[in-house]
C-alpha cells in the first residue's frame, strides 16, 4: 500500500458529513406501504383494503386489521422485508385492514363509540362477504387492539374465531409516568380538546418522547453519525424516523374519552366502560386470543396488558411476552425474524 492511499481522520471526517448531507437533503423518503392492495369498501374518509400478494390464498380465516387512530396504515406494511401485512399475506393468508383516514377539524365530535360501533361492524361484514368466509380473525394494533377487544366483547355472537392484540393497553390501574402526567387534578383536559378540537399528533407525538427523552430525542441521530456508511442502517432509520414523525390528529372527542374513561376512570378492565349505551364486559369474549406484550414499552405496559387474559372466558388464550419496546413489535430485525412468523404460526395453527 503506497502512503498517498492512507486516509486521514480528516479525510474520514469529511466522507461522513458529505453522506449525513446525502441522507438529510438530497435522498428522497423511501416508499412505504407496497403491497399490492384494492380498496373494498369505503365510508366517510375511511378505506377498507384487501391485499394482494403473488402467492395464493390457502387460508380460510381472513385477517381484519386494526391499528391506531393516531397513526396512517403503512405502519402495518412499512418496507418490502419488513412488513407484518406481506409476510401474512405471503404465508397464504387473506389479509384485510381498516384505514381510519386522516380527521379534520370537521371530525372532532367523533367518539371511540363511533369508530367500534359505526366502521368496524361493517368492515367486517365487507370482509366476509369479499372472502366467502363463515370466521375472521381481528388484530389490533396498540389502541387499535384495545378498540377491537371492546368491540369483540360488544358482539360475542359475531363469527370472531381469533383475536389477536400487539401492545394493546387494557388495565389503566399502573400507567406509568402517563398515570402522574395525566391526574384529573392537574391536567386540563376538558379545556384542552375545547379549545384545539383534535388534538395535533405533534402533541401526542412529544408526550410519548417525554417518557424518555434523551434516547428518544438525540439517540436517533447519534446514531445514524455512528452507522451513515452503513446502507441497511440508514434504510431502517429512516423508515423508523418517518413512523414517529408522520401521525395524524387524534379527533378531539375520542382524545377527551380515551383520557378520561381509560386513563383516569380506568372503566373498561373493570367491566363499566360503556359504549353507546352498552356496557362492555370482557367476560363475553370467548375467542381464541393471542395478545402479546413488549418488555420495553413504555407506551403500553406490560402490566397494561396482561390483565386481559384473566378476564376472557376464551378456553385458548395465550399471553406472549417479546423482550423489545413498542414500535419493534411489528417493525425491524426482532420483528422480522421472531415476531412476524410467530403471529403466523398461531394464526395458522388457530384457523385450521
Amino acid at each position: 500500500m503506497l502512503a498517498s492511499d492512507l486516509k486521514s481522520p480528516a479525510d474520514e471526517s469529511l466522507k461522513k458529513v458529505k453522506r449525513l448531507t446525502e441522507v438529510f437533503v438530497m435522498e428522497p423518503e423511501p416508499q412505504v406501504g407496497q403491497t399490492p392492495k384494492e380498496v373494498i369498501w369505503t365510508k366517510n374518509k375511511a378505506k377498507l383494503y384487501r391485499y394482494q400478494p403473488a402467492v395464493k390464498k390457502t387460508n380460510k380465516v381472513p385477517i381484519l386489521m386494526i391499528y391506531a387512530l393516531i397513526n396512517k396504515p403503512y405502519i402495518l406494511d412499512l418496507y418490502p422485508g419488513n412488513s407484518l401485512i406481506e409476510h401474512l399475506s405471503n404465508k397464504g393468508h387473506d389479509v384485510y385492514l381498516l384505514d381510519w383516514g386522516v380527521p379534520g377539524y370537521e371530525d372532532r365530535h367523533m367518539k371511540l363509540d363511533d369508530y367500534i360501533v359505526d366502521y368496524i361492524p361493517h368492515a367486517i361484514k365487507k370482509v366476509l362477504r369479499k372472502s366467502k368466509a363463515k370466521e375472521i380473525t381481528l388484530l389490533g394494533y396498540c389502541i387499535g387492539g384495545t378498540m377491537s377487544t371492546i368491540f369483540t366483547a360488544l358482539n360475542p355472537h359475531l363469527p370472531i374465531r381469533n383475536l389477536v392484540l400487539l401492545t394493546s393497553p387494557i388495565d389503566f390501574t399502573d400507567a406509568g409516568l402517563f398515570t402522574k402526567w395525566l391526574d384529573k387534578r392537574y391536567f386540563q383536559l376538558d379545556k384542552l380538546v375545547d379549545t384545539l378540537g383534535n388534538i395535533p399528533f405533534e402533541m401526542i407525538d412529544f408526550g410519548n418522547k417525554l417518557l424518555s427523552p434523551i434516547s428518544t430525542t438525540y439517540g436517533p441521530y447519534v446514531s445514524i453519525v455512528d452507522r451513515v456508511e452503513d446502507d441497511n442502517f440508514v434504510l431502517n432509520w429512516k423508515l423508523m424516523q418517518k413512523w414517529l414523525n408522520d401521525g395524524v390528529p387524534f379527533p378531539g372527542e375520542a382524545y377527551r374519552q380515551w383520557i378520561r374513561e381509560f386513563y383516569q376512570e380506568n372503566k373498561l378492565i373493570n367491566d363499566e366502560l360503556e359504549i353507546r349505551g352498552e356496557r362492555v364486559r370482557l367476560a363475553n369474549i370467548k375467542a381464541n386470543l393471542l395478545n402479546i406484550s413488549a418488555t420495553r414499552d413504555n407506551i403500553a405496559l406490560p402490566n397494561q396488558v396482561a390483565p386481559l387474559n384473566d378476564k376472557v372466558s376464551s378456553q385458548n388464550k395465550t399471553l406472549h411476552s417479546v423482550e423489545t419496546g413498542h414500535i419493534s413489535v411489528v417493525t425491524g430485525r426482532k420483528a422480522i425474524k421472531e415476531i412476524h412468523p410467530y403471529i403466523e404460526n398461531w394464526i395458522n395453527e388457530n384457523s385450521k
